[in-house]
C-alpha cells in the first residue's frame, strides 16, 4: 500500500518481532483516505475523544444555572470541580494497562458505552451530594484521552507520530471549547423552544450528550481495529505481540522508570491547567467581568477552541525538533513551550479589563496546548513495550494537576491570585523537561527508524511524481499520434 514503515536493518529481530509494524508514515497526504485503517482510526479517535471531552465538561457552562437551582456554595462548586477530574487519575492508570491487555478498540468501546449512563444520569441529581456523585462518575470518561494517544501511537511511524498524537488529542480537546458555546444554546432550545423550565432544560441537554457518546461507542467497535495488521487477539496468536500474561509485568517495569513520573508532573502542569480552566473559565468571566451566561461561555470557549490547531503545532514542532536533534530535541521543545505557558498565565492573572484579558487568555491557551502536544511527542519513545503504561501514567498526571489546582479554587484566595500562583508553578515545572533523557543507543535506534520512515515518504513522493510524469507523457504521445493521423 506504500504507506507504512518496517523496522530499520541492523536491529534485533527477536525484539522487533514484538513491535507493531506497518505504521503510516504520513498523516496529511492520506488525510481523507478512510479506506486506510490508520487514517480511519485516526478520525474515529479524535471524534470519540471530542465526544467524551464535550460530555466531560458539558455541565461546566451550565454551572451558573445549576449553582442557583441547587443552592451550591463556593466551596461546593470547588468540590464539584475536583470531583470531575479526581477519579480520572485512577481511570487513566487502569485504562493504559487495559489497552495493552485487550487493545484500544475494545477499551474505547466499553468506556464510551458505559460512560454514557452517568452523563445522561446527572439529570437525576437534586442535591449537592447526588450532583457530586454524578460528576465523579462522569470523570471516568476522561480516560478516553489515554486510549486516543495509545491508538494513534500504534498507527503512525516515528516521523509523524508526534503530529498524529497532537492532532487527535487537540481536536478531541476542542470539545472543551465547543461545549462552552454549544451547551448554553442546547439549554436555550429546550427552555425557549420547547418551554422547559431552567431545571429541566439543563437536565435534558445532558441526556442528549449521553446519547451521542453511546452511539459513538458502537461506531468505534465496527470502524476500527487495534493495530495496522489486525486486532491484538489475532496478533498474539501469530506471535507478533507479547502474550497477555506479560502485560502486567511490563506495566510495572515502565512505572519504575523515573522519566515516566517526570512527564507525569509536566503533563499536570499543562493538561491539568487546561482542565481547570475549562471548569472555571465561564464562572470567572461571569463573576469578575460581569458578562452574561452566553457571553461568558463564548469567551471561555476561546480557550478551548485553540485546540483546533495549537496542540497540533506542539506535535509538529516536536517532530521537527526530533528530526534536527533527535529525542533530546523533543525534550528541549517541551521546555520552551512550558515556560511560555507559565509566563502567559502569570500575565493573564493580572488583566482586569476584558479587551486585555481575552488576548492574554488566547496566548496562554496557545502555549498550554502546544505543551500538551510536545509532551505526547515524547511519550511514545519512553517504553514501546509498555506504551499503555506510559500513556496512562502521564495522562493521569494531567488530572492530578487539575485536582491540585482545583483545591486552590475553593475560596481561600481570589481566583486571579490563584492563576498567578499556578503560573509560577508552571514556570518552575518547565525545567523538569531537562530530566527527560534517552540513552545514546536509543537515540541512534530512533534516528534510524525516523530516517527509514522519512525515506519511505520521499520514495512515495518520487513514485507519485514518476507516475504523474508517465501519465503526462502518455497524453502527449496520444495527442501527437492523433495529430499525425489527421495530417
Amino acid at each position: 500500500m506504500g504507506s507504512s514503515v518496517r523496522p530499520a536493518k541492523g536491529t534485533f529481530e527477536g525484539e522487533r518481532k514484538m513491535e507493531i509494524q506497518n505504521k503510516a508514515t504520513s498523516l496529511w497526504r492520506n488525510f481523507f483516505n478512510v479506506r486506510m485503517i490508520q487514517i480511519r482510526t485516526f478520525h474515529m479517535t479524535w471524534f470519540a475523544f471530542f465526544s467524551c471531552f464535550f460530555a466531560w465538561f458539558g455541565i461546566a457552562p451550565l454551572m451558573i444555572i445549576v449553582r442557583d437551582e441547587l443552592n451550591l456554595t463556593k466551596s461546593q462548586v470547588g468540590w464539584s470541580i475536583i470531583a470531575s477530574v479526581a477519579v480520572t487519575v485512577f481511570a487513566r492508570f487502569f485504562i493504559g494497562w487495559l489497552c495493552d491487555r485487550i487493545g484500544p478498540r475494545l477499551a474505547y468501546t466499553y468506556l464510551l458505552i458505559l460512560g454514557a449512563f452517568p452523563v445522561a444520569g446527572i439529570g437525576l441529581a437534586n442535591s449537592f451530594e447526588s450532583f457530586l456523585i454524578f460528576r465523579l462518575l462522569i470523570g471516568f470518561i476522561g480516560a478516553s484521552f489515554v486510549i486516543t494517544q495509545y491508538h494513534t501511537s500504534v498507527m503512525f511511524a516515528p516521523n509523524v507520530v508526534g503530529t498524529a498524537n497532537a492532532t487527535s488529542a487537540g481536536w478531541g480537546n476542542l470539545g472543551g471549547g465547543v461545549t462552552q458555546l454549544a451547551m448554553p444554546l442546547v439549554f436555550s432550545v429546550f427552555v425557549v423552544g420547547f418551554g422547559f423550565t431552567d431545571a429541566a432544560g439543563w437536565r435534558m441537554a445532558m441526556v442528549v450528550v449521553g446519547l451521542v457518546i453511546f452511539f459513538t461507542g458502537i461506531a468505534y467497535y465496527f470502524l476500527t481495529q487495534d493495530a495496522p495488521d489486525g486486532n491484538y487477539k489475532d496478533l498474539r496468536k501469530s506471535g507478533q505481540l507479547p502474550e497477555k500474561k506479560k502485560v502486567t509485568g511490563l506495566y510495572f517495569k515502565a512505572m519504575a522508570d523515573y522519566r515516566v513520573w517526570v512527564l507525569f508532573l509536566i503533563y499536570g502542569a499543562c493538561f491539568g491547567i487546561e482542565l481547570t480552566v475549562n471548569n472555571v473559565a465561564a464562572l470567572y468571566f461571569y463573576d469578575y467581568f460581569d458578562l452574561s451566561l452566553v457571553a461568558a461561555g463564548g469567551v471561555a470557549a476561546s480557550f478551548g477552541l485553540m485546540n483546533i490547531f495549537a496542540r497540533t503545532l506542539g506535535g509538529i514542532f516536536g517532530d521537527n525538533f526530533g528530526a534536527l536533534w533527535g529525542l533530546k530535541g523533543r525534550s528541549f521543545w517541551l521546555f520552551i513551550v512550558l515556560l511560555g505557558e507559565g509566563l502567559a498565565l502569570m500575565l493573564f492573572s493580572q488583566m482586569q479589563v476584558l479587551f486585555l484579558a481575552l488576548p492574554m487568555l488566547i496566548i496562554f491557551s496557545l502555549f498550554t496546548q502546544m505543551s500538551e502536544g510536545a509532551t505526547y511527542s515524547v511519550v511514545p519513545f519512553v517504553n514501546k513495550k509498555a506504551l499503555g503504561a506510559v500513556a496512562g501514567v502521564v495522562g493521569a498526571g494531567g488530572n492530578a494537576g487539575a485536582v491540585a489546582a482545583g483545591f486552590l479554587f475553593k475560596g481561600a484566595m481570589e481566583w486571579n491570585d490563584v492563576f498567578l500562583v499556578i503560573g509560577i508553578v508552571v514556570v518552575c515545572a518547565s525545567f523538569l523537561a531537562f530530566f527527560v533523557r534517552f540513552s545514546p543507543e536509543q537515540e541512534e535506534e530512533e534516528k534510524a527508524l525516523f530516517e527509514a520512515a522519512h525515506m519511505e515518504t520521499l520514495q512515495l513522493k518520487a513514485d507519485r511524481a514518476n507516475a504523474a510524469l508517465s501519465h503526462s507523457q502518455q497524453i502527449v504521445e496520444e495527442f501527437n499520434r492523433k495529430n499525425g493521423q489527421t495530417a
